[in-house]
Formats: structure tokens, sequence, C-alpha cells
């Protein structure tokens, strides 16, 4: 007797994958944000950092399991290590623990120092290699991880505990939600605007579901998201303005498409899909963090030489 043939899965709609995602990305960022809006200091700093450097460590496996994937040597363990400490360090700079709370050229110094000697160590980790046919190969990609996600990453944390004047009552705290939020926006906005009229590719050889249509709907929904959250919350946030509101609207929504886009490479040279698949419609961390890891130095660099310059 013939076996019995089994049933292909059906594909799920457009508007399930949109739910999935919709789902996963607010139940993880209302964790998040409900840790950083904690009373309890102890807690919302404590809970921060692990959460920071929880995620960092968990994209920076995808990253380097991405260019295993690809062929490429790196030093996953050194890589790791060094992400941890990054982070670490970062976090003990900017919450004041180590005397320099309140000096952002302070915690930048530490982080060119240890990146310094980060390069210095993976360098001396080739010399001990029993093969050194791959040495640049290694430092480089292992380099990159490191740069790519905590070190991006580690702007949520300097944003989070920027030092605003004293006399103002709000912090950093907003920021992190509002370009969060508005990320996020652009994400739907891309991905809504894009299913229903998108016919324009634009860069189909990375990315084929990727529309000029989803670009002009990630830029109106996010900068529309942008100005309704200063109307309610711009009290709590040092230096915003209208004008302000819809260039971070417009600006944060591009290169949320252009993160994207670069992990959608990253992932087309591996070979892969999604860069893991811990959240479902989601894929992995890199996939959750893409569009975020180049909005936060954009918008701690925003907020230090434009929203808070003298």
């Amino acid at each position: 007797m013939p076996e019995p043939v089994s049933a292909t899965p059906a594909t799920p709609s457009k508007a399930q994958v949109f739910l999935r995602r919709f789902t996963s990305t607010a139940i993880l960022w209302a964790v998040v944000l409900a840790a950083m809006f904690a009373k309890n200091h102890v807690i919302s700093d404590g809970v921060f950092v692990l959460l920071i450097a929880g995620l960092a460590l968990a994209g920076l496996i995808e990253f380097y399991g991405l260019a295993e994937k690809r062929g490429l040597a790196c030093f996953k363990y050194s890589g790791l290590v060094g992400g941890v400490l990054l982070m670490v360090g970062t976090f003990l700079n900017v919450t004041g623990h180590i005397g320099t709370q309140g000096s952002p050229a302070r915690v930048n110094d530490f982080e060119t120092s240890f990146l310094i000697l980060f390069v210095l160590g993976l360098c001396v980790r080739q010399f001990l290699a029993k093969d050194n046919s791959a040495g640049m190969t290694a430092i480089a990609v292992t380099l990159l991880g490191l740069m790519y996600v905590p070190w991006l990453l580690n702007f949520i944390q300097k944003i989070n505990f920027f030092p605003f004047p004293e006399a103002f009552k709000g912090d950093g705290k907003f920021y992190v939600f509002y370009f969060i939020l508005l990320t996020k926006f652009s994400d739907m906005g891309a991905y809504l605007v894009g299913s229903l009229i998108g016919k324009h590719k634009m860069i189909p050889r990375i990315s084929p579901a990727k529309t000029w249509e989803g670009f002009a709907g990630a830029i109106l929904v996010s900068t529309g998201a942008s100005l309704v959250f200063v109307h309610f919350f711009g009290d709590h946030m040092f230096g915003m303005k209208t004008i302000h509101a819809i260039i971070l609207g417009v600006v944060l929504s591009s290169t949320a498409v252009i993160g994207d886009l670069i992990e959608s490479l990253f992932k087309r040279e591996a070979g892969v899909k999604d860069s893991g698949k811990l959240f479902p419609g989601i894929g992995g961390i890199l996939d959750l963090l893409d569009s975020l890891l180049f909005n936060a130095p954009i918008m701690y660099l925003y907020l230090r030489h434009i929203l808070t310059h003298p």
C-alpha cells in the first residue's frame, strides 16, 4: 500500500504574520519598559542592565553563528566575554558607580579605551593560536560583532542614564521609550504599507520584500507616532519641540529601514531566513534588534548635541 502523503503546513497569511510580529514585539518591550519605569531604582537599574546585557549577549551569539554558517573564522568566546564586559563597564560608568556619572565624555573615553584593549587582546589571542591562516578574518569578524551588537546597544544605556540638568524633572527613560516606539512604528508602517500596496522593490538582491512604498509608509507612520508622543509626553523630554519630533520621525524611520537591510545582508550571505527562532513571527534576537541598533546612537547624538546643547 502506498504511504500516506503528509499534509503540507499552510503558509500563514500576511495578517497572521503581522499579528505574530506585533504580539511578540509588544510583550517583550512591555516587559523591558515596565522594568525601566519601576519606582524602585534597584529594580529598574538592575533589571535594565540584565535585560540589555542579555539582549546583547544573545544577539552576539546569533551574529557569530551567522559568521560560522558563512564559513568565516572568529574568536567567538573572546567576543562574548568582551561584549558582556563592555556592557557592564558602561553601566558602571553611566550610573556613577566608579565616579564618572554626569560626564558623557569620560564614558566615551572608557568605551574607546576598551575597544583599543579588545583589539590588542584579539591580536595576542591570534599569537597563541595554533593555526594562523585566518587571523585577519577572525580578528575582523570578532570586532565587527562586538561593535555591531553590544557597542551599538550601549547607546541605550547612555540615553537611559543621560545627565540632564538638575532642575529638569524628566529623565532619559522617556527618550528610550520614544525612540523604541518610533522604530517599531516604522517597522509596522513599512510592513503594512508594503504588504498592501508595495510594488517597487528597494534592493531585491538583499531583501525581496522591501519596497519603496513600504519605506514611505515607515516614514509617515513613524513621524505621526513621534508627533503624538511628543504632544502627550513632551514635558518629560528635555529640549523637545515639534520640529525635533518631525526631524527625528523622518531620520529614525529611515535608519530603521537601513538597519533592517543591513541584517538582511548578513542573513542572505549566511543563507538563512531568520537569525534565530526565539520569537514567533519575528525570528531571533537580531531580527528584533536590527532596526534599533543604529537608531540608538543617532538618538543619543541628537539628544547630546542638539536637544541639550546650550
